[in-house]
């Protein structure tokens, strides 16, 4: 670019040059105007030779950031397919950087039973998977009937984030469908969305609903059945507040007391909760041949039939568990469970209670044990097997409960299931069940239980 001052210069002097001649008489005003002329120009000179040196630094500036960009690698383009389905979060209230998922399942249980001592309830638990403490005992003879539902379905939402500090924030919220009927199996089989996980964590900190820390679930059976070896495991989803530290975890849960009333009959809640929380810690070890982990609880046992009447006892178990792997194909699931007042956490709180009711209205822990041990086998990477055993035993005061409450329950499951693509299975599971009471007398369950499930 030519300078511009250069041809101002002389259409300047012209200017002042014609202003004189037009006033002769005025030489030395002119004189003095001319000078006072050239200070302007050499004024602008000076501005004009600044903005010509600032464009030049900013052309420089342009040209250094073009070679800076050409120098960088091509961005690779998005491969089909990948691109994202939404510009935008779908959790816009959540912390930035927040991952949300949500999956499920869809499931399908369709069993035939033959009971040999009346049928089960319909309606009830009983009917959509083993529950060993609705065997009927005593009945009028042998009944078949069958089973089909989906309550087992489910859908859940997880959300999780790791701050700029470090700190670690999580949520899960899980529901499925075995909650009360909304209408009948003679028409529309709708079922309430029934509440299983909802809970937040915080580092090595959670609070709210989900297993109990008395429960290994690292050592369930791969069943068919919803449960598979009820007879015997730890089961019960409850609210919370736990603290992990490595192998450790320690926990305080909510209490609650299931009681046998003086002479036999249908169980009774503990009417006022205890004041205190169950109290379970577990240590777990893990290697490569499988894990092994230990509990133990201590729990305060509360019946109050009417306000100010109480009874208390003190409650405790412990439990054993772990996988064991036997090569690369097959594993050995097991777990033993003892103690007094643990009925509310076996067989989800289907078989036996935590204490006993006795004639001055006091209560006294049940005491009882339970265990199952199942060998799992995969035969290729499409069909695997499980095979395995359950029984729990419990010391009833017979004086006090009477002889129509259990003794003892067990079972045998054989199952295959069958994957023929990712995610989902097919399975069926022949499964002998016996429940007997203090009297001696029994009853028995045989079923073939099928199942189709898809995960996503």
């Amino acid at each position: 670019m030519k300078p511009v001052h250069r041809k101002l210069r002389p259409r300047l002097l012209a200017v002042a040059m014609v202003a004189a001649l037009a006033a002769p008489g005025m030489a030395s005003a002119q004189t003095a105007k001319e000078r006072e002329l050239e200070a302007r120009i050499a004024q602008l000179e000076s501005q004009v030779q600044a903005l010509l040196s600032q464009q030049q630094q900013t052309a420089t500036q342009v040209q250094e950031v073009r070679t800076a960009q050409a120098a960088q690698p091509a961005r690779p383009a998005t491969p089909a397919g990948t691109q994202p389905i939404q510009a935008t979060t779908i959790t816009p209230q959540a912390n930035p950087g927040t991952t949300f998922t949500v999956g499920g399942m869809i499931r399908m249980d369709a069993m035939a039973t033959k009971t040999t001592d009346g049928d089960i309830a319909k309606g009830t638990a009983g009917r959509d998977f083993y529950v060993p403490g609705a065997i009927p005992v005593g009945g009028d003879g042998p009944e078949t009937y069958s089973d089909a539902h989906m309550k087992f379905s489910r859908l859940w939402l997880d959300a999780s984030t790791t701050l700029d500090s470090g700190d670690r924030l999580g949520a899960r919220l899980e529901l499925d469908f075995f909650g009360g009927s909304l209408g009948n199996t003679a028409a529309t089989n709708t079922y309430g969305a029934t509440l299983r996980h909802a809970y937040v964590t915080w580092n090595n900190w959670l609070a709210g609903q989900t297993w109990s820390n008395f429960m290994d679930t690292a050592a369930l059976i791969d069943a068919v059945d919803f449960v598979g070896p009820t007879d015997a495991v730890v089961f019960v989803r409850q609210p919370q507040l736990r603290y992990t530290s490595g192998p450790w975890t320690v926990s305080l849960e909510s209490p609650e007391t299931t009681v046998q009333p003086f002479g036999g009959g249908a169980r009774a809640i503990g009417g006022d909760n205890s004041a205190m929380p169950d109290v379970i810690a577990r240590y777990t070890h893990k290697a490569d041949w499988g894990h092994f982990s230990v509990a133990g609880m201590a729990r305060q046992l509360k019946y109050e039939p009417v306000a100010g009447a109480d009874s208390t006892d003190t409650g405790y178990g412990a439990t054993l568990s772990g996988l064991v792997k036997m090569g690369d194909t097959t594993d050995l699931r097991y777990q033993l469970t003892g103690g007094d007042g643990i009925g509310r956490y076996i067989g989800l709180a289907t078989i036996q209670q935590d204490a006993m009711l006795d004639a001055n209205g006091d209560i006294d822990a049940l005491g009882g044990w339970a265990g199952y041990v199942g060998l799992r086998h995969v035969f290729n990477g499409r069909v695997r097997g499980n095979l395995y055993h359950a029984r729990s035993q419990w010391d009833n005061e017979t004086a006090w409960t009477g002889l129509g409450v259990t003794r003892k329950v067990q079972s045998w499951h054989a199952n295959l299931i069958w994957t023929p693509y990712p995610k989902l299975d097919l399975g069926v599971e022949a499964i002998w069940g016996e429940r007997t009471l203090e009297s001696g007398v029994d009853g028995e369950l045989i079923r073939l239980h099928t199942m189709a499930r898809y995960t996503f």
